[in-house]
């Protein structure tokens, strides 16, 4: 099989590469932190004029019709500089909502708006009670004349503060944790009877606390079947933590990049710290987490269009596990190498543990993946 990279991915990678570089070091991400919105509206316009908020999208609306390996790319230089943009948010998340759930009148109107840097979207999937149980709808749809009335509460929607629309599942029949009856519905922000706290997450970026009451949506807004919608909404997290474990990638391979740095240059009894064999052998385990990581990352990316849903979501859960356990090694590793200001809020890496450790946790963490890739036979028919 072939990994090499085309010469459009390189391109891309090395312009993403560079524009991190020059724009995106560590005192930019906390001046970034402190603007209005949480986050840089000036990096997102960038963004817009280097058309990676259109990679994903067909040419038909604007897009470039790239891949999920252009999405990996993209994600990885996003990672290892931490952005604050609601880049997964809108593009990667909401983005394949749009993609694989809304019909060819919302696509010739939503994609272009954000292909264009003008509308930034929000995906409402998570409900307090239903921690990594995508089926666990509690908000309720119910048919209105012409539309529906949306009624219920929603947690930790990604940029949910920042959003103009947003997608909201929402049950339309059936009882609380049935698979069936899970409508998407698109809802304006500024909706009445929409109600938003915005709030800041433990690694630097923005989330939001939703509640509908009586919110009004019409038919038009509606994204496909009302009643079929947990297939879509699967292949759309899917997708989205194929994203996330490349973003961990980047974030993980800057980790360890910092700590050599440290080790090469921090001294006691004399001597340079890395010189001491035992911090050495510590360094060498840093580097096969991060290739194991790596690999996963590349194996998710690539199975993430596979048909079968059954293959595609034991290939997810296989690389969440990976991803998540590399977390804890490596960022448990990069603090206690560092000492004392690794964890002090002056110095980068603590952040960066801060940003892996919520990547685990977002859609399920480790323990949360292995139980599902037990409960689809392993990683092939082979291993049950």
């Amino acid at each position: 099989m072939n990994f090499d990279l085309s010469e459009e991915q390189r391109l891309l990678k090395e312009n993403v590469e560079r524009l991190m570089l020059d724009k995106y070091g560590f005192a930019d991400r906390r001046k970034y932190g402190t603007e209005e919105r949480g986050f840089s509206e000036a990096m997102w316009a960038s963004y817009a004029e280097l058309g990676l908020l259109a990679l994903p999208f067909s040419e038909k609306y604007g897009g470039f019709s790239g891949g999920a390996v252009e999405t990996m790319i993209v994600m990885e230089a996003f990672g290892k500089a931490l952005i604050l943009e609601p880049y997964f948010a809108t593009v990667v998340l909401a983005g394949a909502v749009l993609r694989f759930g809304a019909n060819e009148a919302q696509k010739a109107e939503l994609i272009p708006a954000v292909a264009e840097g003008r509308l930034k979207l929000a995906f409402a999937c998570t409900e307090p009670q239903s921690r990594y149980d995508l089926f666990d709808v509690n908000t309720r749809a119910k048919k209105d004349s012409d539309g529906w009335l949306l009624n219920g509460s929603k947690g930790l929607v990604l940029h949910g503060d920042a959003a103009d629309k947003i997608f909201v599942s929402a049950r339309t029949a059936g009882d609380t944790r049935d698979k069936d009856g899970i409508g998407l519905f698109l809802v304006d922000a500024n909706a009445s009877g929409l109600k938003r706290r915005g709030y800041r997450t433990q690694d630097g970026l923005r989330a939001a606390d939703i509640t509908l009451e009586n919110v009004r949506v019409k038919a038009a807004d509606v994204i496909g079947d009302p009643a079929g919608a947990l297939p879509v909404i699967s292949r759309v997290v899917d997708e989205a933590v194929a994203a996330l474990c490349a973003e961990a990638v980047g974030s993980f391979a800057r980790m360890q990049t910092i700590t050599l740095e440290y080790l090469k240059t921090r001294e006691q009894f004399g001597r340079k710290i890395g010189s001491f064999q035992v911090l050495q052998h510590r360094a060498v385990d840093m580097f096969v987490e991060l290739e194991q990581s790596r690999s996963m990352a590349m194996y998710a990316a690539m199975m993430v269009d596979e048909s079968d849903a059954t293959e595609r979501e034991r290939a997810i859960s296989a690389a969440k596990v990976q991803i998540g356990r590399s977390a804890k090694a490596i960022g448990q590793q990069s603090i206690q190498l560092h000492g004392g200001i690794g964890m002090t809020m002056e110095y980068n890496v603590g952040h960066y543990f801060k940003h892996v450790t919520m990547i685990d946790a977002l859609f399920g963490d480790a323990d949360h993946h292995l139980r599902r890739l037990a409960e689809l036979g392993g990683l092939s028919e082979q291993s049950n």
